[in-house]
């Protein structure tokens, strides 16, 4: 694709697709032009830099998360669907996770988003910086949740790339860990009730249980609840 034709449009969302598929690691700009059918040279010409790129692609995902309007539901619905909203966006794009370690998001998306959980916080009642605080205490919960899909799927392509089969290397692992943890009373007695495959996967409803946690501690700490 020649350069007066390609858009930086197309590359963020290419980028997006390839970083999907490959992760951080497999991003560069020569895979991009043979994704795009264009020179790498074309490529920079609409983006400065490898990090810029990813920063790019990384608001681009931001939009995916809804914005409840505060005016039709209460500020615990709305907290709860932009949390989970985030984690499904999270174990979507698990790079993303990953590129927090390494890279400052910013952007228009991210910004909309950033306001609008704190207009969620504040219209709980809380003050300006504990609706900071409490933002920042719920997206941290999101985030350690979704670094365990993140370093699943870093960890299968590293896998694969070295020519193993991934399912049986975890397979393998899971063996050992269940071995180990069977010499503690606690972790055995999990181990006995279900299968050792099973042994390492949370029930389904573990995040939503943690969330609602959370909230039930933010809720307490409202003003109007200390009265």
């Amino acid at each position: 694709m020649p350069r007066s034709t390609l858009t930086r449009d197309q590359i963020v969302s290419t980028a997006v697709e390839l970083l999907d598929e490959e992760g951080l690691e497999g991003l560069n700009m020569r895979a991009l032009g043979q994704r795009l059918d264009s020179a790498a040279t074309a490529v920079y010409w609409h983006v400065k830099s490898k990090d810029n790129l990813v920063t790019l692609a990384g608001d681009r995902v931001w939009d995916e998360i809804r914005l409840p309007d505060l005016d039709a539901v209460d500020w615990r619905t709305a907290a709860a669907t932009m949390a989970g909203d985030l984690y499904a966006m999270f174990t979507r794009h698990p790079w993303l996770v990953q590129a927090f370690a390494s890279h400052l998001f910013h952007g228009e998306a991210k910004a909309r988003h950033d306001d609008h959980t704190l207009a969620v916080y504040e219209a709980a009642g809380f003050s300006e910086p504990e609706a900071d605080r409490a933002a920042a205490a719920v997206f941290t919960y999101v985030l350690g949740n979704a670094s365990a899909v993140a370093a699943t799927a870093s960890l299968t392509r590293r896998i694969e790339r070295d020519g193993e089969d991934a399912e049986a290397a975890f397979a393998a692992t899971m063996k050992e860990a269940a071995e180990v943890a069977g010499r503690f009373p606690r972790l055995r007695s999990r181990i006995d009730a279900a299968t050792v495959a099973g042994y390492a996967e949370a029930p389904d409803d573990t995040f939503d249980f943690g969330l609602q946690s959370l909230l039930d501690g933010l809720t307490g700490r409202l003003p109007y609840a200390q009265n």
